[in-house]
């Protein structure tokens, strides 16, 4: 299920819910910084940095399965290797944690202009935090992403994340030969994507 978390803070709520105990259960909640400004200026409220990591300090305390989403854009980009360094250290109870390429849904469509950064171009950036994360035993994945603009390192660490119904491939890719593997592209893509896409040979 996913939430911005911050309803966890209360306690009392929090326990309600693990009484449920559902073995399958799992909250997916968005941690866009290290650092609390970047965090409530992108979801645009103040003080939830603070409120979301007591929600899911509560939720740890009461056994509750966590996933950590960050969505990858020019504002999160930047300090993308402190934040994994502030979640190995602050949250070691998270059980997944998402990058997620950003998908043109809400309000990133009229924000497009001050949050659209080509992947290929944080390609370094993400390498690094999914190497330090996995290298001290957390569980990482990249969402949203396609094989060609990720370093080869990182291709064991994507997912094809992308619903079926949402889910399409350009033209560039139809002779690729790692397209099986790819995750591809939402819909929205025809309209914006990277200028790095391109068919990669047979591996």
């Amino acid at each position: 299920m996913l939430t911005n978390g911050r309803i966890f803070a209360w306690s009392a709520f929090t326990a309600r819910l693990a009484e449920r105990k559902h073995p399958n259960f799992m909250l997916g909640i968005p941690v866009y910084s290290d650092y609390p400004t970047i965090h409530d200026y992108v979801v645009q409220a103040q003080g939830a940095f603070d409120q979301t990591v007591l929600g899911l300090q509560q939720l740890a305390r009461f056994g509750v399965r966590v996933e950590i989403r960050v969505v990858l854009h020019a504002i999160t980009v930047p300090r993308l290797l402190e934040l994994a360094e502030y979640i190995y250290r602050n949250l070691t109870f998270t059980e997944h944690i998402a990058l997620m390429g950003l998908e043109n849904i809400g309000s990133a469509p009229r924000n497009m202009n001050k949050l659209w950064i080509d992947p290929h171009d944080y390609e370094d950036q993400l390498e690094a935090a999914v190497e330090f994360l996995a290298i001290r035993g957390m569980n990482v994945s990249i969402y949203n992403h396609q094989l060609c603009i990720l370093h080869k390192s990182l291709w064991k660490f994507a997912r094809k994340s992308i619903s079926d119904w949402k889910n399409i491939y350009l033209d560039d890719c139809q002779t690729c030969g790692v397209k099986d593997g790819c995750g591809g592209f939402f819909k929205w893509a025809t309209k914006l994507h990277s200028a790095h896409i391109r068919a990669l040979p047979y591996p």
